[in-house]
């Protein structure tokens, strides 16, 4: 498992902190098992946040795609051309 990158745990702990202050604000629970459960559903939230936060290493299939093709900076037209004269192996 790779090891977590500073923007997912500075969103992973934000959602954490903010979602349970919010939570215990608008639930006004006073009880230790509502605190508890409060408690795991940020916790769950903060996780789930912290793990769908795009690491810079990876890159969508599109995003290869494209620079892939051609040079940045380079016209759309450029790229049609490049590969209209690539040679077709079969």
């Amino acid at each position: 498992m790779p090891r977590p990158t500073a923007a997912q745990l500075a969103y992973g702990s934000a959602t954490v902190i903010v979602s349970t202050i919010a939570m215990l604000l608008l639930s006004q629970t006073s009880t230790g098992l509502g605190v508890a459960v409060i408690s795991a559903a940020a916790l769950a939230l903060g996780l789930l946040v912290a793990v769908t936060v795009p690491s810079p290493g990876r890159r969508g299939r599109h995003a290869a795609a494209r620079t892939d093709a051609a040079p940045a900076g380079a016209p759309a037209g450029v790229v049609a051309e490049a590969v209209a004269e690539q040679p077709v192996h079969h």
